[in-house]
């Protein structure tokens, strides 16, 4: 039975710190990591980024720590109920990709709130597209994200 505490109670753990990181990766210059997505730079950060910017890796960390605290204040908005540290992770992950305001209006969140943990963690499988295209590398951070979710 996994250990559920109140979301004010929880903040990322190292794991998912590293989860994030590994999928966002590291760029130095901003890129655009798909079609049709918006400027990126350092550890997936997106926040008044132009293309020719260009960033180091303390101030990328810098940039994780405010953005990881971004995803964490969607989840406190919008979660009510209680989470496990796993499901902490992996939502505070998804909502940094997709950001708080897709991440708080979403099925996933209206399925936890109604405590349905199962079927809130598979909505994580869904969040595979960019214009309608299925993409590899979403999918494949969506099964890290969902096997750290239903972690017990």
């Amino acid at each position: 039975m996994k250990k559920r505490l109140a979301v004010a109670g929880l903040s990322l753990s190292a794991v998912g710190l590293l989860t994030i990181a590994k999928w966002e990766g590291f760029s130095g210059h901003a890129y655009i990591p798909v079609p049709g997505d918006v400027p990126t730079i350092g550890f997936g950060s997106t926040d008044g980024v132009k293309m020719g910017d260009t960033i180091t890796v303390p101030k990328a960390l810098e940039r994780l720590m405010r953005d990881v605290g971004v995803a964490e204040s969607a989840i406190g908005r919008c979660v009510k109920v209680p989470l496990s540290q796993s499901e902490y992770d992996a939502f505070t992950s998804f909502a940094f990709n997709v950001g708080g305001e897709a991440f708080c209006s979403s099925t996933l969140v209206k399925k936890l709130n109604a405590g349905d943990y199962d079927g809130a963690c598979k909505e994580l499988e869904r969040w595979v597209f960019v214009q309608k295209k299925r993409v590899e590398g979403l999918a494949n951070r969506r099964e890290d994200e969902y096997k750290l979710c239903t972690q017990e």
